[in-house]
C-alpha cells in the first residue's frame, strides 16, 4: 500500500485565456491512495484518487482537470505470465479500471502535473518477445462527473461513469537498439465518440497513426527524438444532432536534439521544435487532437494557465535541465509560439480571428521549474512558474484578453507514503 497528498498553491496575472477573470489564485489538494495485492501469477488492485480544488469563483477556469472528488481510479485484476508466449518471453493481462502512460505519452497519457488524472475500464495486454516490447488496450475512458461549474466548485461527489458511447483502442510497439542506440516505436489509436443523453458531442472517429525514434541522454552523448502523428477520420461540423459530417486531415511533429555534458550537475542543453496543425477554411478538418496526451513535459503546465497544448502551434525551443545532487533538480525553457492555422483559435487558449488579420505570432514563453526533496522520498517541494510576452495575435485578436504579459506561479509541496 502506498499513497501521497500534493497540495498546490497557483497564482495567474494576466490570464491568455478567453472568458476568463484576469487575476486568479486556486488551492489545489490532490489525494492519492494505492493497494495492491500480489499473488503471482495474480495482482489485484485499486486506486483512489480524491481532487480537490478551493478559491474558485464564476471567472476561475475550473473544470474536471482540476476537480474530481472520491473517485476509484483504479480498480483491476492482472496476470503476469511468464514464457506464455515462448521461452525468454514476458506476458501480462489486465482487466478493469486504470490508468495509462504509453509510448511518448502524446497521445495516450495520466498527466501528473494536473490535478486529476485520465483513467480507461476495459482489457490491456502488455508483451515483450524476440526485441519487441508491445501494448494493446481496448478501453472506455471514464468520463469525469460532475461537469458543471457548480458543482465544480463546491467539489461535490459523483462517480466517473464510462459507457460504449466512447471507446479507445489500439496499441503501441517498440523496439530497442533498432540501429544503435535508436529506439524505434509504431502506434495506432482509434478514438470513436458518439452523443449520450444529455452529452451532445462533434461524434469524433479519429483514427491516429504514429511513428517515433529515440536516441535517450546519456553523459557525454548527442540525444534526440523526433516523432511524426498523422490524423484521419471524421468528425460533426458542431455537436448539433444532425450537423454534418466533416473529413479529419491533422498532423504533429516533435523533434529536439540535445547533449548531456559529464559535469558534476549533469547538465542537458537541447533544442526542441513542435507543430500541431490548425484547421483552415474549407475542406478537410485540421485541427490535430491529442486524444488523451500530456502536455506538460513538452510544452507548458495545465492549472490555471493551461494555455498552451498541442494544437494549432508551431513553437521552437531551447531547453536547459540540471541534477545538482540526488535531492534537486531543475529546468527551464525559452520558446517562441506561431499559429499554424491564422484563422483558428491559438492551441488553449480559445483566443480566434476568424478572418485571419490578427497575424500568426502568439508570444516569446519562458517556463521554469525548480524541485527539491525536503525529506528524500516523502516530503517534496515544488515551484513551476511561466512568463508570457503576448505577440500580435494575442493582444489584437477580436477577443483576447487586454493584458501584454501573463504571469504564472504554483508552489507545491507532496507528501509520499
Amino acid at each position: 500500500m502506498s499513497g501521497s497528498v500534493r497540495v498546490r498553491y497557483e497564482a495567474i496575472d494576466g490570464q491568455p485565456r478567453a472568458g476568463f477573470d484576469s487575476e486568479d489564485t486556486l488551492t489545489n489538494i490532490r489525494t492519492q491512495i494505492l493497494a495492491e495485492y500480489d499473488a503471482k501469477p495474480i495482482r489485484i488492485g485499486a486506486e483512489l484518487f480524491d481532487s480537490r480544488a478551493y478559491g474558485a469563483d464564476p471567472g476561475t477556469p475550473i473544470s474536471t482537470n482540476e476537480v474530481n472528488a472520491l473517485e476509484l481510479v483504479q480498480a483491476y485484476v492482472a496476470a503476469d505470465l511468464p514464457d506464455a508466449l515462448g521461452k525468454g518471453t514476458k506476458l501480462s493481462l489486465m482487466a478493469g479500471r486504470f490508468t495509462l502512460n504509453l509510448g511518448s505519452r502524446r497521445l495516450v497519457a495520466a498527466d501528473d502535473y494536473r490535478n486529476t488524472t485520465s483513467g480507461y475500464t476495459g482489457l490491456r495486454a502488455d508483451f515483450a518477445a524476440r526485441g519487441l516490447k508491445g501494448t494493446l488496450i481496448y478501453t472506455l475512458p471514464q468520463v469525469r462527473l460532475p461537469d458543471d461549474p457548480a458543482s465544480l466548485r463546491d467539489n461535490k461527489v459523483h462517480f466517473d461513469r464510462e459507457n460504449f458511447d466512447l471507446q479507445l483502442w489500439g496499441g503501441v510497439v517498440s523496439k530497442a537498439g533498432a540501429f544503435g542506440r535508436t529506439m524505434a516505436e509504431g502506434s495506432y489509436f482509434h478514438l470513436e465518440e458518439r452523443d449520450a443523453p444529455g452529452r451532445p458531442t462533434r461524434d469524433r472517429s479519429l483514427d491516429t497513426f504514429a511513428a517515433r525514434l529515440i536516441a535517450e541522454p546519456a553523459a557525454g552523448k548527442v540525444d534526440y527524438e523526433v516523432e511524426a502523428i498523422f490524423q484521419t477520420g471524421g468528425i460533426s461540423r458542431s455537436q448539433l444532432a444532425n450537423a454534418p459530417r466533416q473529413k479529419v486531415g491533422a498532423t504533429f511533429i516533435h523533434a529536439d536534439i540535445g547533449y548531456s555534458f559529464a559535469g558534476a550537475w549533469k547538465p542537458r542543453l537541447s533544442a526542441e521544435f513542435d507543430r500541431a496543425s490548425g484547421d483552415k477554411p474549407g475542406g478537410r478538418y485540421g485541427r490535430f487532437d491529442t486524444l488523451y496526451g500530456m502536455r506538460r513535459a513538452d510544452l507548458a503546465p495545465a492549472g490555471l494557465y493551461n494555455a498552451v497544448g498541442r494544437t494549432n502551434i508551431m513553437t521552437p525551443g531551447v531547453r536547459l535541465e540540471m541534477t545538482p545532487n540526488k535531492r534537486t533538480d531543475w529546468f527551464a525553457v525559452y520558446r517562441a509560439m506561431w499559429l499554424a492555422a491564422d484563422e483558428d483559435s491559438f492551441s488553449t487558449t480559445g483566443v480566434r480571428d476568424a478572418s485571419g488579420r490578427s497575424g500568426d505570432f502568439a508570444g516569446h514563453q519562458i517556463e521554469g521549474r525548480f524541485r527539491y526533496w525536503l525529506r528524500p522520498e516523502h516530503l517534496r517541494f515544488e515551484f513551476s512558474g511561466v512568463l508570457l510576452a503576448k505577440g500580435r495575435f494575442l493582444r489584437d485578436a477580436p477577443n483576447a484578453p487586454p493584458e501584454r504579459w501573463t504571469r504564472y506561479g504554483s508552489f507545491n509541496v507532496t507528501a509520499a507514503f
